[in-house]
């Protein structure tokens, strides 16, 4: 099996009367247990934007947050900002020069590389598709960074997905929705994944028009913008549970370690952790830089759908490898991205 971004070509009949129930109404659900350190987000941005290259990145661990650092001023203003400094031998600057010189050295689809700051090393995967030469190429990478990479193998291969959650359509593709957004104005979007958008510009719930592409970025990224033009459809903010719903109320940065739940239009509701951040993948379809990475399964058809952590809106559902039965990896888009670059919120 070859990792892909989840799309599937489906019916749109066959979906119709799911998706316009999950559009259209708003069950109230009891909320998700809170993640057992509920400012660790933000924390984690503050602190790294704090530090810069004198941390190699933060993760949870036993309910608090752990930063990485490599000098005593940085550990003190961990400890001060209520975190646990981690001592490590690699730097950010230092872990940021290696991941360039995989980007520079590995030409190959189906692999992928991210810090793993609990170890203090760039973990280099690459999926079923690599063998022979290609694989050769990978391995001489990895072992030219010495200790600093960790080469890994993960079973399918990377493929991008294409339905908060419920399903949608543009010609005969499905994607799922991600999270529905409003600018300052007051106009309503909803956003997806970019792999989704570059499809079409119209998109329907399977039989009544929702609204036409305002913007779209993939490769490099993945999300995508879709401006509502039907009036009567209701727009909740919130994630469907199949069945109930979730509400989201903001939007932050994931964390390594944390627990987190994705609902998309064909294996609805599945959880797992948070394993990496900046994640780089190359997919056939193109290379996409700055994702999350997950031990959630996906899909095709749970492209573009939500990715959240209680009421808190964490990305989009990108691709990976794997499927629902046996487990796999799946790769997110950051959702603050998207909402920074179109002026959006969640709500």
């Amino acid at each position: 099996m070859r990792k892909r971004p989840l799309l599937r070509s489906v019916t749109a009949a066959s979906m119709a009367a799911a998706t316009a129930a999950a559009m259209l109404y708003g069950v109230p659900a009891a909320q998700a247990a809170a993640p057992s350190s509920p400012d660790a987000g933000r924390l984690a941005t503050t602190l790294a934007e704090q530090l810069g290259t004198r941390s190699a990145g933060s993760y949870l661990s036993g309910g608090k947050l752990v930063v990485t650092v490599t000098d005593t001023d940085a550990a003190e203003r961990v400890r001060a900002a209520g975190a646990v400094p981690k001592a490590v031998a690699r730097s950010g600057a230092t872990l940021k020069a290696v991941t360039a010189a995989i980007d520079r050295s590995v030409k190959v689809s189906g692999t992928a590389w991210a810090v793993d700051p609990a170890t203090n090393q760039v973990v280099l995967s690459y999926d079923n598709s690599v063998t022979g030469a290609k694989l050769a190429q990978v391995r001489k990478a990895a072992a030219a960074q010495g200790s600093a990479v960790r080469l890994e193998h993960v079973a399918g291969t990377f493929s991008t997905t294409i339905a908060g959650g419920q399903a949608i359509f543009s010609g005969g593709s499905r994607c799922s929705l991600g999270f529905n957004v409003r600018n300052s104005a007051g106009t309503q979007f909803f956003l997806t994944a970019g792999h989704c958008t570059n499809i079409g510009s119209t998109w329907t719930d399977g039989s009544a028009t929702l609204g036409t592409r305002s913007g779209t970025s993939f490769p490099g990224n993945d999300y995508g913008i879709v401006r509502y033009t039907n009036t009567s459809v209701a727009k909740p903010g919130s994630v469907f549970l199949y069945p109930g719903s979730q509400d989201i109320t903001s939007a932050r940065n994931a964390v390594v370690g944390e627990t987190a739940r994705r609902s998309g239009s064909t294996t609805r509701v599945r959880s797992g952790q948070v394993t990496a951040l900046n994640q780089t993948v190359r997919y056939p379809q193109g290379t996409v830089s700055g994702l999350i990475r997950t031990t959630i399964c996906a899909e095709p058809g749970d492209s573009g759908g939500s990715l959240f952590a209680g009421t808190a809106a964490l990305g989009l559902t990108s691709g990976g490898s794997g499927n629902c039965t046996t487990g796999g990896t799946t790769f997110f888009q950051p959702v603050t991205e998207p909402l920074s670059v179109f002026g959006v919120s969640v709500y």
